[in-house]
């Protein structure tokens, strides 16, 4: 028998083996130029790599007193008089060059708030900065290469497919119906003015060294990270404006490379510099920027913007893309514009601005702590886990900062001497930086076909094009001639042999033929002089319509010369109109986004002001309530006790008018014994041992009854079988009497032997018990309490606990004598029985409130049709 092997986690691949060489991180400063409002400045550029802060007047830097200069050195500083230019040529040309080449790389600008990121990073019409140069510089170069559109294809793990042509294509149309898909403009369209300021064609840069022999693709995405969580700005959400849905963070997770990636992010397909930026436009206007003290525009956020660019070598022909997932060489650039750092002292932030304050320098505390540790790391050979997973900023770049490509960092800086504290934090920080060495990475490895392939597969198609236009086409020889339909239309020539010198009728049938023929050929002549004179007046009225459009054109051209002139006039209007209007849209944007989030506070503010008064409303709808509850308790309490009190005042004169009528029946005895004369008739039972008349009801008075108990019938009645309540059997009972049940003192109490007597029931003690019976007191019609013995069988449930199931009710009324009764006694009219007694022992009151009546739940029958008279237990 083989023994089944117990599964285990398959094993991660191993990491890439990181290069020995190593380079330290490029840290370049720009400083930007003095605001016109501020007059006092703390920088100077020394030199190329070196600049020098000064203390600004009235802050003493040491105990001397003496104000301290402090130098710090760069790869490069650049001054305020650098172009856009000059810095890209020096900082991410070479990071766009590797990217071609397969290569990643990292370059994200650092400083204050104000001091000039973001200008840094995108620029401004006419001064395009380090991102719209960097697409430029991509297509420039891959455009002739360029793959069509989802030939390659994401996959939702980080990876790159390769998809054929005829899938493409099915791809392709399936996104045209759905969406429209972007078109690559070409170069007869017009630029998008904003865009074609920003770089001008002298400045336009290319790779050297492109692999002609591959297929390139770019996929672009754009993410924020707003108070530490991941957002995708390029994602599409459907606007509500009722009801607007916030949009959902977004989580990093890590592929099979180990490389850390943003999952579900949208990757778009761009085929031009122009689409590129557009969808960077797009994305842009998402961003999370506000007004604060210090800048007018800050940016509320830490901005990505990723260039993934997939390349794969084309096939042996050199004509389609080799179908290898493993050839697929998949290269990313970031570029990112960190969030200024800032002091809430300086600001005045309040509220969720000190919130995204308070989380952007967080962030970048904890960037710093990385980037220390890594310093600390390769200095001292000390082996220190590095907290990249404090913050989503590090934890996205660990892999760069682990081999995975170059880091470039721009760091820019404010001269003006309010920054002056917190420009020398951000110098530490960028010295410390440049001390950390990263990997260089390695150079993936080339395609085993032979260069050449594209060219010779383009010279190809030429020289067979070329061949099939030589070739020409057939000519189409079997149409018939006019002049055949025409001939075809005469009468056919009889048959002109002759053979007898006497026949007379071959000729004239041939003279008769032609005779024929030579009506149709003048009919036929006649029809074609006059369609000849007809197209020749048709002719010459097209000549001299020819010659008047020709005149009309000729004016149309003159007029079209001045309105090309006036449309370039004011195409020139119109892209000046444009800038204009793309930079008031911008701002409108702006204060839309400004507004939103007022609109929000104040909703925000609208809900909690109705929460509260909601719940003021409930508060006070539950004190009246309460108020009424407590009303309701205490005139039932008040009225329960009046009849209380009333019971007992009746009780006790009833007692006391039985004991004055017991004396008085007493002296009567008393008084017929001494006034007694012989008695001829056998003496009569003594009054106390024989039931009194009942008097009429009009006689009747509340003083006439007799205290004493009445005796049971003298007959021998018929006793039934005695039939013991469920409650005295041999099981163990659950006695339920609630705690509100009133002590009624009564003689007839149920006791229930072998119980537990609980107020309230539990699973406790239904576990231990068969039967329960349930005490219940209410008021009845005539205003008594009676008591209701609700019995029921304990059961135990499917889930483990326990259930009762009611099978019987016993009903104990009590009823006082209170003087005449509005009711008529059932013991009058009633005849007597054969001993001359009167059956009232069943009927008479006090009869009958020692008598237990018993009735199973559901019976027609009342109390009064079935019942069983049980002797009432005295008590010994």
């Amino acid at each position: 028998m083989i023994r089944p092997t117990k599964g285990r986690t398959p094993r991660r691949p191993p990491k890439k083996t990181p290069s020995n060489q190593k380079d330290p991180v490029g840290v370049y400063c720009r400083v930007r130029p003095l605001g016109v409002e501020d007059k006092e400045c703390c920088i100077e550029v020394i030199s190329s790599t070196t600049i020098q802060l000064h203390a600004p007047d009235g802050l003493k830097a040491n105990r001397n007193g003496e104000f301290k200069e402090t130098q710090y050195s760069f790869k490069k500083v650049f001054g305020i008089a650098t172009s856009q230019m000059e810095l890209f040529e020096d900082v991410a040309k070479p990071l766009a060059d590797d990217l071609i080449h397969g290569k990643n790389g990292l370059l994200f600008t650092y400083g204050v708030t104000g001091s000039g990121k973001t200008f840094t990073m995108t620029g401004s019409p006419g001064q395009g900065g380090l991102l719209p140069r960097c697409l430029d510089m991509i297509f420039n170069s891959i455009g002739p290469y360029q793959a069509k559109r989802f030939v390659f294809k994401t996959d939702d793990k980080n990876g790159m497919e390769v998809q054929n042509q005829v899938d493409a294509l099915l791809e392709r149309q399936r996104r045209e119906n759905q969406s429209s898909v972007p078109k690559t403009p070409s170069s007869r369209q017009k630029l998008d003015p904003e865009f074609a300021d920003m770089i001008k064609p002298e400045e336009a840069y290319k790779a050297d060294g492109v692999d002609e022999d591959s297929s390139y693709s770019v996929f672009v995405s754009y993410i924020e990270i707003y108070n530490n969580y991941i957002y995708d700005l390029l994602e599409e959400v459907p606007y509500d404006p009722i009801k607007p849905k916030p949009p959902q963070s977004k989580i990093l997770r890590e592929d099979q490379n180990h490389n850390m990636y943003v999952a579900g992010c949208t990757e778009v397909e761009v085929k031009s510099t122009e689409e590129a930026f557009e969808v960077f436009w797009r994305g842009q206007k998402k961003r999370r920027i506000a007004n604060t003290q210090l800048n007018r525009e800050s940016s509320r956020s830490h901005s990505v913007f990723i260039v993934k660019l997939a390349q794969a070598p084309l096939d042996a022909d050199g004509d389609n893309v080799l179908q290898d997932k493993s050839q697929v060489a998949v290269s990313q650039l970031c570029l990112v514009d960190l969030a200024g750092s800032e002091r809430t002292s300086r600001t005045k932030a309040e509220g969720s601005r000190l919130r995204e304050a308070g989380n952007i320098n967080q962030s970048l505390m904890t960037l710093r702590t990385c980037i220390e540790v890594l310093r600390e790391n390769q200095m001292c050979g000390m082996n220190k886990m590095v907290p990249y997973r404090d913050s989503k900023v590090t934890h996205l770049f660990k892999n760069y900062f682990d081999g995975e490509g170059k880091v470039r960092m721009v760091v820019c800086v404010n001269p003006k001497a309010d920054d002056y504290e917190e420009t020398m934090l951000v110098m530490r920080f960028a010295e410390m930086t440049q001390e950390v060495e990263v990997a260089r990475p390695v150079d993936r490895p080339i395609c085993g076909f032979a260069a050449g392939r594209r060219q010779r597969n383009q010279a190809f198609k030429e020289e067979l094009s070329r061949r099939l236009e030589e070739r020409g086409g057939p000519v189409d020889r079997d149409m018939p001639s006019v002049i055949n339909q025409l001939q075809q239309s005469l009468p056919p020539l009889p048959s002109c042999e002759l053979n007898d010198p006497h026949d007379d009728i071959t000729l004239p049938r041939v003279i008769e033929a032609l005779e024929k023929r030579q009506r149709i050929r003048l009919m036929m002549i006649d029809e074609y002089n006059r369609a000849a004179n007809t197209l020749k007046s048709v002719l010459r009225e097209l000549d001299n319509n020819l010659v008047s459009k020709d005149n009309f054109i000729h004016e149309q051209n003159g007029k079209l010369g001045e309105k090309d002139k006036i449309i370039q006039n004011q195409k020139v209007d119109i892209d000046r109109l444009e800038k204009k209007t793309k930079m008031q849209e911008y701002k409108i944007d702006i204060l839309q986004k400004t507004t939103n989030i007022y609109e929000e506070d104040k909703r925000s503010l609208q809900q909690e002001l109705e929460t509260r008064e909601q719940k003021l409303h409930r508060e006070q709808s539950e004190k009246r309530r309460m108020e009424q509850r407590m009303h309701g308790m205490v005139s039932d309490t008040q009225h329960k006790w009046e009849k209380e009190c009333e019971r007992r005042v009746n009780a006790k004169q009833l007692e006391m008018q039985n004991k004055l009528w017991v004396k008085d029946e007493k002296l009567k005895q008393l008084k017929a014994i001494v006034t007694e004369t012989k008695v001829s008739a056998r003496p009569e039972p003594p009054q106390r041992q024989t039931q009194p008349q009942r008097p009429n009801r009009e006689d009747r008075t509340p003083a006439k009854r007799s205290a004493s108990p009445s005796p049971m019938p003298t007959a021998t009645p018929v006793r039934p079988l005695h039939r013991r309540s469920h409650s005295a059997g041999g099981e163990r009972w659950v006695d339920h009497k609630p705690s509100s049940n009133v002590d009624l003192d009564t003689v007839l109490q149920p006791v229930i032997p072998n119980s537990i007597k609980v107020s309230g029931p539990n699973e406790k003690v239904l576990s231990k018990c068969d039967k329960y019976v349930l005490t219940h007191q209410e008021v009845a019609s005539d205003g008594e309490i009676q008591t209701k013995l609700i019995k029921g069988e304990v059961i135990k449930t499917r889930g483990g606990g326990q259930a009762v199931q009611f099978t019987d009710i016993e009903t104990l009324k009590q009823e006082l004598a209170m003087g005449p009764s509005r009711k008529r006694r059932s013991s009058e009219g009633i005849p007597s029985n054969k001993d001359g007694h009167v059956d009232e022992d069943w009927t008479d009151v006090e009869t009958r409130c020692s008598v237990a009546l018993e009735m199973r739940a559901g019976s027609n029958m009342g109390p009064g049709y079935e019942h069983h008279g049980y002797p009432k237990r005295r008590k010994p």
